[in-house]
């Protein structure tokens, strides 16, 4: 990985227009907008409530009736809508948006979206960006503007060399860091394979508990419910995530999350083995590997050492996103 620029020059846009004002689109309107960063905020979304609601609580200025309408006088367009739609999104900017206009999304699969930002008109600039950041909640009520605060950013450019798009690039790793997170760079296919193992192959681990204890017909759910420990109550927070964003991020990266989950496998049968053969010394050593990785998080800024992983009991917060 590396940081792409040394730029801290703060850069503006006069138009910026948001496609999906759920939890990432609208965290990052509230940001641009804290930040003054654009004098003007669209919002795109095929659900007609959540651009109302949007407007009333001063995310967007305005909800646009069409993709056309929203994308012809913005010079910056954010791409905030799931993964699987992200093909028929592009194909339709490459008709409607204007010169010179830059696009990024904001989604934790890039391989996808590298392959679908390389059937644009040279005309227009894609950078597919990763802000690794969220929370399991969605809707624009749950945005809020510190969202990318001291979280990572994570770029992945289309293999274009010409300067306009290099300029577009340094543009877009310093909108990032203005609205508070820090910048990598890295490709697309590097990027899904570390995802995979960070964050999609985790969420797919709490889907698949979550289901297991469903299915338990010795426990009833109220017993569910009312032991739920630290640990099981983490896993449900990070299931509670929007269904239809993680059912496209499986779909599209696949390959990523087979070989991920194939690593998992090998590592959870040799710690049934050890737990079947009383063999203590190979637990200790895996928790104990754990309990490193869990320090190098913190060390790193990434979590806090606070009990309870730094939430409040009553109304914890946080989950990948993304």
């Amino acid at each position: 990985m590396t940081d792409i620029t040394k730029e801290r020059t703060a850069p503006h846009f006069s138009c910026t227009a948001i496609i999906g004002v759920g939890l990432i689109g609208s965290s990052l309107a509230l940001a641009l907008r804290e930040r003054g960063l654009t004098d003007k905020i669209i919002g795109i979304d095929q659900d007609k409530d959540v651009l109302a609601r949007a407007v009333a609580l001063n995310i967007i200025d305005h909800a646009a009736s069409s993709l056309k309408e929203g994308v012809q006088d913005a010079d910056l367009i954010i791409v905030a809508a799931p993964v699987g739609s992200i093909g028929e999104i592009v194909a339709r900017l490459g008709e409607h948006a204007r010169d010179g206009a830059i696009i990024i999304d904001v989604g934790s699969v890039k391989g996808v979206v590298a392959a679908a930002a390389t059937t644009l008109p040279e005309r227009l600039f894609f950078v597919p960006s990763h802000p690794v950041s969220g929370t399991e909640q969605s809707g624009p009520e749950a945005g809020f503007a510190s969202l990318f605060e001291e979280r990572w950013c994570i770029l992945t450019p289309l293999e274009r060399n010409d300067d306009a798009y290099r300029g577009a690039v340094d543009k877009v790793a310093a909108l990032w860091r203005a609205v508070g997170a820090q910048v990598d760079v890295m490709d697309a296919e590097h990027h899904d394979l570390a995802l995979a193992i960070t964050s999609h192959l985790p969420h797919l681990i709490a889907f698949t508990l979550i289901g297991a204890a469903d299915d338990l017909e010795s426990v009833t759910e109220a017993e569910i419910v009312k032991y739920s420990a630290g640990g099981f109550r983490d896993f449900t927070r990070i299931a509670a995530s929007d269904p239809v964003m993680w059912r496209d991020v499986f779909l599209h990266n696949r390959e990523a999350v087979i070989e991920a989950l194939g690593r998992f496998t090998e590592e959870l049968i040799a710690l049934q083995r050890a737990i079947r053969w009383g063999d203590g010394k190979a637990l200790h050593t895996a928790f104990e590997r754990g309990q490193a990785l869990r320090h190098a998080i913190v060390e790193a800024g990434q979590e806090t050492a606070s009990p309870n992983f730094g939430r409040d009991i009553k109304g914890d917060e946080g989950s990948e996103q993304n």
